[in-house]
């Protein structure tokens, strides 16, 4: 009795003899009882916050740390970028057979209120519940959500998105209850095998190809519709300048038949009025004044001049001419050769 005594003394000695320990800022702290005659052994469920320094009975206890701070599991094809050696890209195969590799990174952290859950049935630490939980996880459920995928689909970025979207939301129903919380799931940069990367690649250019004779002809049929439009306003100007020609002339043209056609107006009224007035001066010549007006122009014209009269034979014989008639007669033809 007296030894059994000194030894539970000696143990009770060494429990009271205390340690500390301490959390940094992004860090917290779970203690687990290994020895305690006061309390229940095995993780307790105070969650010791961050940035503490802490104090328990040594050799009795363990304290374990957890970063709860964004973690990021690193899957890529580099060897000096990812957690791994080599390649460490997840591999997957789309709907119409092919292959592709692409780099994932997971955003991921320990939910605090979790942490003595995941002490007992995930990790000791953030590291080995990356290894051990995360990382297998992860390319599991993200390579059965891309295995969804097209060849083509692949290449657009707004599907991959939805495809990273649909995988955190599945990693989170999953991990969620083990104490860990899926911020993002990111895609990066990817590669098809040789074979089909190369037809890729030739299609690329194809398209390329197309779309540069594409603008090139809408190119030409714009350069088309600008010389169409430049025509139009040579024809256009031209057919203007024309018809202000032809109205020019065609004033010009007025304006000399106005002007012949009074000038034509002019000469038949004057010759009208010449006609009337020998209209008039005949007609007052027909009657008796005419004939005594011949007579009279007769003898004017006979004045001061010489008659003589040479007798002849035959039919004109002056001793049975009628010398008035004779006078009347060569006055009449006098005046007419006169008016005409």
């Amino acid at each position: 009795m007296k030894f059994a005594r000194i030894g539970a003394l000696a143990l009770i000695g060494l429990g009271l003899v205390g340690c500390s320990a301490s959390t940094e800022s992004t860090e917290i702290g779970v203690r687990t009882v290994n020895l305690s005659m006061l309390s229940s052994r095995g993780v307790m469920e105070e969650i010791y916050p961050q940035g503490g320094t802490y104090f328990f009975p040594r050799f009795t206890s363990q304290f374990n740390v957890f970063d709860v701070g964004l973690q990021n599991l690193e899957m890529v094809r580099e060897a000096q970028l990812g957690d791994r050696v080599g390649d460490d890209s997840l591999r997957f195969k789309t709907i119409d057979g092919n292959d592709i590799s692409v780099n994932v990174t997971i955003a991921w952290r320990v939910d605090p209120r979790m942490a003595p859950y995941a002490l007992q049935f995930v990790g000791s630490s953030t590291a080995e519940v990356e290894e051990k939980f995360v990382r297998p996880v992860s390319r599991t459920v993200v390579r059965d959500v891309l295995n969804q995928l097209t060849s083509e689909e692949y290449y657009r970025a707004e599907r991959r998105f939805q495809m990273g979207e649909e995988a955190r939301e599945r990693l989170n129903a999953v991990m969620a209850s083990e104490g860990v919380q899926v911020e993002q799931v990111l895609l990066g940069e990817h590669k098809f095998n040789t074979t089909y990367e190369q037809t890729i690649k030739d299609k690329k250019v194809a398209e390329q190809e197309a779309e540069r004779l594409t603008s090139e002809t809408e190119a030409a049929g714009e350069e088309m519709k600008r010389d169409l439009e430049r025509g139009k306003g040579v024809v256009t100007k031209a057919i203007e300048e024309a018809k202000g020609e032809s109205a020019k002339k065609r004033l010009e043209a007025d304006a000399i038949y106005f002007e012949r056609q009074r000038q034509a107006d002019a000469i038949l009224s004057e010759k009208k009025a010449r006609a009337e007035g020998l209209t008039a001066r005949a007609r007052a010549m027909s009657g008796g004044g005419g004939t005594s007006m011949v007579k009279l122009e007769v003898a004017k014209a006979l004045q001061g001049k010489k008659i003589i009269f040479m007798p002849a034979g035959g039919a004109m014989d002056l001793r049975r001419t009628d010398v008035n008639q004779l006078l009347q007669t060569y006055g009449i033809e006098a005046v007419a050769s006169g008016a005409e």
